[in-house]
């Protein structure tokens, strides 16, 4: 209905901690043009005071007319009073995998036209289609114990950055062009999208012909329960030391029956070998088979030694594949995906997996850990030197070292946030910043109340 569109984005903006300026993702369909109309429409009442638009459009560069779209959207915004920036994808376009380097692409640029406008938030046209796609998409890949397993969420953090939301994520395509349709507003449709080629199409396609609407495997309420439950074993049952290696007493450790705690241990594994991703199933089998049987020994998996002993299980990163990397003076590069190192000084810096000096194995050895698991843990550990000298010099190195966080310094599901945290504390890290908007959910990851905008948190997403 039309009218549940102009009242979904009355309801997104009550959902504001505080007025702010929002950036809105225009590509110029259906979905993110009256996703702009229905915001601006909504600022427009009097109870809105405070909140003001600008928007985005992202040139991908993948086809002739996309240039001209971007135009168009201008013009659009033009009408509308909304400040507008196009931000055009330079450079060589990956031959495989496009449509991810795309995604990956859209955000980095979206996130730095909301800096450049002074936006506080990034908001999309993402709709109740897209999640059906997504929760299919997931589904087929095996992701039920991965960000997929509840579908998107309704707010997402970019990078550490900004927050982006996902106004439409209860509403229907089908209403989004009723309303465009009544206003007399016209959209562009992407030839992509009706391209077999990918796989959100074809599976698309399948649904349209579809009499039932897919449901994830976990609601967004049990996702959030999951990711507290996890965030609490987690504090209870895990420590690390100096970012390398972890600790867990010998009789939590082969609790793998329980998908939580599963869950909560293989996060802090993925941290360790450097990983954007939990392992696939049949790793997680054979991680689950070896702990389970409760016998002292060592398996490897995903880059990380699970090295189980009387005294408890220990996690490292495995010493293989560690490559050198050169630093420039002032640039910030992640180190083997585990460290963002940072070069304050006025000349290159060389991390390694090298060092000879022992203060590693001595450091972790101090903290408790076993002179075995101390030793095959410092292998690993990272080690900043001047590039191209021998030996370090004698004063001490100017570099920032930070643990990496591949599995949400990019993208953060809100539903996820709480056992985000843990982790990130746990590497000696602080909270990842709060959204703008209220949370559906509490520290508990129960339901603390819901807004239409957000569609039925126990069941989507």
């Amino acid at each position: 209905m039309p009218e549940a569109v102009i009242a979904t984005a009355r309801y997104f903006l009550r959902a504001f901690i505080e007025p702010c300026r929002i950036l809105v993702a225009v590509s110029g369909g259906s979905d993110s043009k009256g996703l702009l109309l229905a915001l601006h429409s909504a600022i427009g009442d009097k109870d809105r005071e405070g909140f003001s638009l600008v928007a985005c459009t992202i040139d991908h560069g993948l086809r002739p007319e996309s240039a001209d779209e971007a135009a168009a959207v201008a013009a659009f915004c033009a009408e509308l009073g909304v400040p507008h920036l196009a931000c055009r994808w330079e450079g060589d376009k990956p031959r495989t995998g496009i449509q991810a380097a795309a995604r990956h692409k859209r955000y980095e640029l979206l996130a730095d036209a909301a800096a450049a406008l002074g936006a506080d938030c990034i908001a999309t046209g993402h709709t109740l289609d897209d999640q059906h796609e997504t929760i299919v998409m997931r589904g087929a890949r095996g992701e039920g114990e991965g960000a997929g397993s509840a579908g998107m969420a309704s707010t997402m953090l970019y990078g550490r950055r900004i927050w982006v939301l996902r106004p439409f994520l209860g509403l229907r395509r089908a209403d989004i062009r009723a309303f465009l349709t009544a206003r007399d507003v016209t959209w562009f449709d992407d030839p992509s999208n009706a391209n077999p080629l990918f796989e959100r199409v074809r599976v698309r396609s399948e649904l349209a012909y579809s009499e039932e609407a897919p449901v994830a495997r976990w609601s967004a309420a049990q996702r959030a329960a999951s990711s507290a439950r996890a965030a609490a074993l987690i504090e209870s049952h895990v420590r690390v030391h100096e970012t390398v290696a972890a600790e867990i007493a010998a009789a939590q450790a082969g609790n793998m029956g329980d998908a939580d705690w599963r869950r909560a241990l293989l996060s802090v594994a993925a941290v360790l070998g450097g990983r954007n991703h939990l392992p696939v199933h049949a790793t997680i089998e054979r991680i689950s088979a070896f702990l389970q049987a409760g016998m002292p020994g060592r398996m490897t998996a995903g880059g990380v030694v699970y090295d189980r002993r009387p005294s408890g299980l220990y996690l490292y990163r495995e010493a293989r594949n560690l490559s050198a990397l050169v630093i420039e003076p002032g640039e910030t590069k992640p180190w083997d995906g585990r460290f963002n190192v940072t070069n304050g000084e006025r000349s290159p810096l060389m991390v390694t997996a090298k060092g000879q000096d022992g203060q590693w194995e001595q450091r972790l050895i101090d903290a408790g850990l076993p002179p075995g698991v101390a030793k095959r843990a410092s292998r690993a550990a990272p080690h900043i030197a001047p590039a191209g000298a021998n030996v370090a010099g004698t004063s001490p190195i100017q570099a920032k070292v930070e643990c990496r966080i591949g599995l949400y310094d990019a993208f953060l599901p809100g539903f996820d946030r709480i056992m985000a945290d843990a982790v990130a504390m746990l590497f000696g890290r602080g909270r990842y910043p709060a959204p703008p908007v209220h949370d559906v959910f509490d520290r508990n990851g129960e339901v603390a109340g819901s807004l239409p905008w957000q569609g039925d948190t126990r069941t989507l997403c």
